[in-house]
């Protein structure tokens, strides 16, 4: 059964379940371009890698030594060993924790080149610190180069992208860069309650665009991974303003709070 909201489901902002929304919903995209690109394109998940340096409170032995006595055994009549079984080393988790960041690249088939980067906007871009500096560099880069950028946000709250264009206050978006048309980029700004529009994916000229309905792939995902038998315990993240909240559990099924 699809995720009943008519666009983004707010409960799937939580963040116990994001990166698993996340991971699902860029397979998704990457299966329905994959039948639609024609053959002379090939789609592709890639990885970014994060490296956060862990706290000494997170860090946690591994291989520690595991002690144990044996079973004690007769010697002789008098006599009883008790020997000590010890690890012969001991290890450490390293002190980086490495997170992954999956996005879709869509290149050509006949040289490999890339064409366009579709990007679904984690909760760590839209923090300050190094995540955050390493997505806007590489989307930077590639802004500077002859490749297409689809960009989704399907999470309220948190510092939104602000160069080389300014985003417009909006609960979620998604932008469609072009690089023939640049510094011109489309854009659609959705509300909580609006629908998820199906936006164009660019390919290379002559080609015509590739439509891509998100709320078909919101859908694929909510399915895929059951997310109806448990986010709905949870509250979004973060919170709605209490209207929306009254809207959304009325959508969910879940009881209104009364007003105190």
């Amino acid at each position: 059964m699809p995720s009943p909201f008519p666009g983004m489901n707010p409960y799937l902002e939580q963040s116990y379940d994001w990166e698993d929304f996340h991971i699902e919903f860029i397979s998704k995209v990457r299966e329905a371009l994959s039948d639609e690109v024609g053959p002379n394109y090939f789609v592709k998940l890639e990885v970014r890698l994060l490296l956060h340096e862990r706290s000494a409170a997170e860090r946690r032995f591994v291989g520690k030594a595991d002690v144990g006595i044996t079973t004690a055994r007769i010697v002789d009549s008098s006599t009883r060993i008790a020997g000590a079984l010890t690890a012969p080393m001991q290890l450490q988790l390293p002190a980086v924790e490495i997170i992954k960041q999956t996005y879709v690249e869509i290149r050509d088939s006949r040289n490999r080149r890339l064409v366009t980067v579709i990007e679904l906007l984690s909760p760590s871009n839209k923090v300050s610190g190094d995540d955050r500096n390493s997505y806007l560099g590489k989307r930077d880069e590639i802004l500077a180069r002859q490749t297409h950028l689809v960009e989704i946000d399907l999470r309220r709250g948190g510092k939104r992208p602000t160069t080389p264009m300014a985003i417009p206050p909006c609960d979620y978006y998604a932008l469609v860069s072009r690089y023939e048309d640049r510094p011109n980029v489309d854009f659609w700004p959705i509300g909580l309650r609006d629908p998820l529009p199906t936006i164009p994916v660019p390919l290379s000229e002559p080609d015509a665009p590739v439509p891509l309905d998100l709320k078909a792939m919101l859908d694929r995902a909510y399915d895929a991974a059951h997310f109806g038998k448990h986010i709905y315990s949870e509250q979004p993240d973060p919170p709605l303003r209490p209207e929306d909240d009254a809207w959304a559990r009325g959508i969910a099924g879940l009881p209104i709070h009364s007003p105190t």
